[in-house]
């Protein structure tokens, strides 16, 4: 039995819809400007350039309902509506007609961002961490196994602030699909069970206060739930 100097971090998991058991969460991949209406609202070109990826560390999930603290360092925090990907079954080099082998599931997803410290780190030149891999900045819904809702290509993606609809639009209109995007991905690494693909974030992208009730959805996918909360303090 290994003994560690501290106790390690616990798994961190997400529900499954209709299961006790928890999917275990390893990674977690975001994709940067895949619809073309929120790159040209974040100033840039909407074509069909390749992808990027950016990544946030496994301890930022939040469950469906939870509360979430203003970040800290930040006066522009920002949402992002998600169709979220749960891998279940590794691979590498997957041609894109074979990616669906390689999905257990979906769910929504919020790619909580502080803008103001994204865009100073583009503008240098710089990784985006700061802006996007903080605490409680990966929200995500229960997820719904694709053995019950198959694998999802249309449907209404959505996000509301205190009710008002802020983000409207259709999954079908992401740049590249999500086939495509496993694909892309693992001919750069190795994916594997338990990895989570924030897919993208269509337009109408804006900033978040205390107090704010903010819900959001993917027809045939599910609906998640966050209060924003005041910031946390100490440990």
């Amino acid at each position: 039995m290994t003994d560690y100097l501290f106790e390690p971090q616990p798994v961190t998991s997400v529900a499954i819809e209709g299961e006790s058991k928890q999917f275990p969460v390893r990674r977690i991949f975001c994709v940067g400007r895949n619809y073309e209406a929120h790159a040209r609202e974040m100033g840039r070109d909407p074509s069909r350039e390749f992808p990027f990826f950016f990544t946030k560390p496994a301890d930022a999930i939040i469950p469906d309902g939870g509360d979430v603290p203003y970040p800290p360092e930040t006066e522009n925090f920002h949402y992002e509506i998600e169709l979220v990907v749960a891998i279940g079954k590794a691979g590498f080099e997957i041609p894109a007609d074979k990616a669906k082998d390689h999905i257990y599931g979906y769910a929504v997803g919020n790619d909580l961002t502080r803008r103001d410290l994204q865009l100073e780190a583009r503008e240098k030149g710089r990784p985006w961490d700061w802006g996007k891999a903080f605490d409680d900045s990966a929200v995500i819904g229960p997820i719904k196994p694709a053995s019950q809702i198959g694998h999802p290509t249309t449907g209404r993606i959505w996000l509301a602030v205190n009710g008002e609809v802020k983000q409207d639009q259709d999954i079908s209109d992401l740049i590249w699909d999500v086939e495509e995007v496993i694909s892309i991905l693992s001919h750069t690494m190795r994916i594997r069970p338990g990895d989570l693909i924030y897919t993208g974030t269509p337009a109408g992208v804006g900033p978040l206060k205390v107090g704010d009730k903010v819900t959001g959805g993917v027809d045939g996918v599910g609906e998640h739930s966050i209060t924003i909360v005041a910031p946390r303090e100490g440990v």
